[in-house]
């Protein structure tokens, strides 16, 4: 994809001389099971326009191409995870991105999310990266990582941030920020407080270890928050609190 008109946010459009040579199209996701939508003929879903789905691009038969050819990976069975096959029609091929894109009327393509960093709470779409982008912009934070968590008897997973702060940020102040530029699903309901995140040796932010201590405080020694809608606002979150959110007590 090209950028050649200096379109702001977009990644791109593949030129129309080139469209026949490197098909790119976005396929209606499901959010769930983290696969294609596939119609009651068993082929994708052409998003509309301004409609969040998996960025594809078609894979060529002609394996002396260079164009939309895939090598593949040492393991068979993660390359066959990234293929898909009769997308559109019986027998073709597509390779899967893992990114969650939407593209404009003028075939502009722009980034979302990585597939995995967007979940569903309240029956709508979070992508952690957006709400990132929101909690970063509060004074006193430095970094953000934000992943969803589940929790007995709710459907989808509740927003969760695990943040790096300074000695300054101020809790109350930070949740009237958020609530002005986050719609209320998006907002986090729990927050995990920390000096520093950790990061992996590429530089890569670590959210594995963190969606699996969860909010629970015996897994976590850093000051745990939920957003308590008796107190219209964050409290600490304690042993007896957790546990009445397992019970399905919950505050919020």
């Amino acid at each position: 994809m090209f950028n050649l008109e200096g379109k702001p946010g977009a990644i791109g459009r593949v030129p129309g001389f080139l469209s026949h040579r490197f098909p790119a199209e976005i396929v209606s996701f499901d959010f769930e099971h983290e696969v294609p939508i596939r119609d009651a003929d068993g082929f994708c879903i052409r998003c509309g326009a301004n409609e969040v789905g998996e960025a594809i691009g078609r894979l060529n038969e002609n394996s002396e191409s260079m164009a939309g050819r895939f090598e593949g990976y040492s393991n068979s069975e993660e390359t066959e995870k990234k293929i898909l096959h009769s997308v559109f029609v019986q027998g073709d091929a597509w390779f899967r991105t893992g990114d969650l894109m939407h593209k404009d009327e003028k075939n502009f393509f722009y980034f979302v999310d990585r597939i995995g960093d967007t979940f569903r709470w309240k029956g709508e779409n979070v992508s952690t990266r957006q709400v990132a982008e929101v909690l970063c912009g509060y004074p006193g934070v430095t970094e953000a990582i934000v992943y969803g968590v589940t929790i007995p008897g709710t459907e989808g997973r509740a927003g969760m941030a695990a943040l790096a702060v300074e000695r300054s940020f101020d809790l109350i102040r930070f949740r009237t920020f958020i609530n002005d530029r986050l719609p209320a699903f998006a907002c986090p309901i729990f927050l995990r407080l920390q000096v520093k995140l950790e990061m992996t040796a590429t530089f890569k932010q670590k959210k594995y270890h963190l969606q699996r201590d969860g909010y629970d405080p015996s897994r976590v020694t850093d000051p745990l928050y939920v957003d308590d809608a008796s107190h219209a606002g964050y409290i600490l979150l304690d042993q007896s609190g957790f546990d009445r959110i397992q019970r399905g007590e919950t505050p919020f």
